[in-house]
């Protein structure tokens, strides 16, 4: 075994949305950076995500007579979040949503085209590519690497050098060969995402989870090395057990461990029913903190989204495997329904309820009662108040059933940073030459959401904390003058 060695001004940890966004401001400022990533390609975590990003006072809210402030994001922010959200990371990010993530993806090639409503939210603010986080990571990734950004794969980083107190260089080892990676920098900015594919750690720090099956639901590599990587170089590490949990997930059935998970959607007319047959939630409410704890309740705890073939016709899946070309990939969504043994189908609901264990009478009885609603034109159903605008009567065969189980997504906590994105110790002071970005920060800053989310202020905050890591990471080794932005301050 040999030893590759590198020389830069900037060594960033983790090729994914937050540290391919650092990379492009690094080297805009014009520091030399190279990016280490442990996997054969970049993306990240992000590049299986949804895409959608709160943006506040977008074109596209204009254009849906939609109006806006920084004012009322906060407040639905801090309302959502709880006292453990910070204030400060998140007026910073709302003010620049809109000028420097909006409009600065835009211009790197990103084409925003669609916005949901999402719990918690005064207005329509989660806004995504057509894309999804493919179309966005990948453009990321694209300007990384026209403006000279080098990417390293399959590097593993074992080690922060830290010498006389400050950040100097990396260690680390090629994970194909065995060679061991000796990095010499400036300062070292590490965005390795969670931990939410690590299902020791999530128990680690949420032991109340221990008796359910809990999904890992992150990048395969989102595993907790950076928030080790950090510890040991002396950062802070703060509310790591805020994890948002999904309901809208089944097992990946091509996952030889059984612990990984598939997030999918668009599927607003299903309907969730408990293994006892019964409907127990509003659908239409999916959102981590109404949804999950309601699968929470449930015994046993999993559930079973019921679809008939013209709902399972507009179901996507958040991964990369069910995209071709930017596409959702109908044939492998087909090949997903036929193959994995967490999901049954059926000609009738009578065989459906068969299938996966139900009391018939129960089940036919709940589908009746909600396609009833319908009968009777009513704009939601009465027992839960979904609303029906989007949904339809289950009458279309086959139907299906996907089993869900709780899936753990995010981390709202992490390593605890300044607006600079500089590593703060345990004396809240910043260790020198140490950046850290995205949801290793907890998003941005260690806990911007506190407890809460309201959903697109986990990919947002994290692309856009890359950037401001980036531009103070470059003025720390000696180029440019720092990220500033442009701030919406109405």
């Amino acid at each position: 075994m040999g030893v590759r060695r590198f020389e830069t001004d900037v060594a960033i940890v983790g090729a994914g949305g937050a540290g391919m966004a650092a990379g492009i401001e690094a080297r805009e400022a014009g520091a030399r950076t190279i990016t280490f990533e442990i996997a054969a390609e970049p993306g990240g975590a992000s590049i299986i995500s949804g895409g959608g990003c709160l943006i506040v006072d977008s074109p596209l809210q204009r254009e849906k007579g939609i109006e806006d402030s920084p004012d009322l994001a906060f407040d639905d922010w801090m309302r959502w979040g709880g006292p453990s959200a910070d204030p400060v990371w998140a007026r910073y990010y709302i003010e620049h949503s809109l000028n420097d993530l909006y409009f600065w993806a835009e211009r790197l090639g990103v084409k925003w085209s669609f916005m949901l409503p999402q719990e918690g939210n005064s207005v329509i603010r989660w806004t995504r590519p057509g894309g999804n986080g493919q179309e966005l990571t990948s453009r990321l990734i694209e300007a990384y690497r026209t403006r000279g950004g080098e990417i390293v794969p399959n590097t593993e980083i074992t080690g922060i050098r830290v010498d006389n107190g400050r950040a100097t260089g990396l260690e680390g080892r090629d994970v194909e060969n065995g060679d061991a990676v000796r990095v010499a920098c400036k300062t070292v900015l590490v965005a390795t995402g969670g931990f939410n594919s690590n299902l020791e750690m999530i128990l680690e720090v949420r032991p109340d989870l221990a008796p359910h099956r809990i999904m890992e639901g992150s990048g395969p590599h989102a595993i907790g090395s950076g928030h080790a990587l950090v510890r040991e170089a002396g950062g802070y590490l703060t509310h790591l057990g805020n994890i948002w949990l999904y309901v809208y997930a089944t097992p990946d059935y091509r996952d030889p461990t059984g612990r990984r998970g598939l997030v999918f959607r668009g599927t607003p007319g299903y309907i969730w029913v408990n293994q006892q047959g019964r409907r127990f939630h509003n659908e239409a409410r999916s959102g981590a903190n109404s949804a999950t704890p309601a699968l929470l309740g449930q015994d046993p705890c999993h559930a079973w989204a019921i679809l008939d073939a013209g709902m399972a016709g507009t179901m996507e899946v958040a991964d990369p495997h069910y995209r071709e070309a930017g596409q959702v990939s109908r044939g492998r969504i087909a090949e997903l329904f036929r193959e994995s043994p967490f999901i049954a189908n059926a000609d009738t609901l009578e065989e459906l309820a068969g299938a996966i264990g139900v009391d018939e009478a129960t089940f036919l009885d709940t589908v009746a009662r909600y396609n009833r609603a319908f009968d009777d034109g009513l704009d939601a159903e009465p027992e839960f108040g979904k609303p029906l605008g989007a949904s339809k009567k289950f009458d279309t065969p086959p139907f299906s059933a996907i089993q869900l189980f709780p899936l753990a997504r995010k981390n709202f906590g992490g390593v605890k940073t300044d607006l600079r994105c500089r590593v703060l110790d345990k004396h809240f002071e910043p260790v020198p030459g140490l950046y850290a970005a995205g949801e290793l920060a907890g998003m941005a800053g260690g806990h911007i959401n506190g407890e809460a989310g309201l959903e697109g202020t986990m990919l947002g905050p994290a692309i856009f904390s890359g950037r401001v890591a980036g531009g103070w990471a470059a003025e720390e080794a000696g180029y440019g003058a720092g990220f500033k932005g442009y701030p919406d301050r109405r």
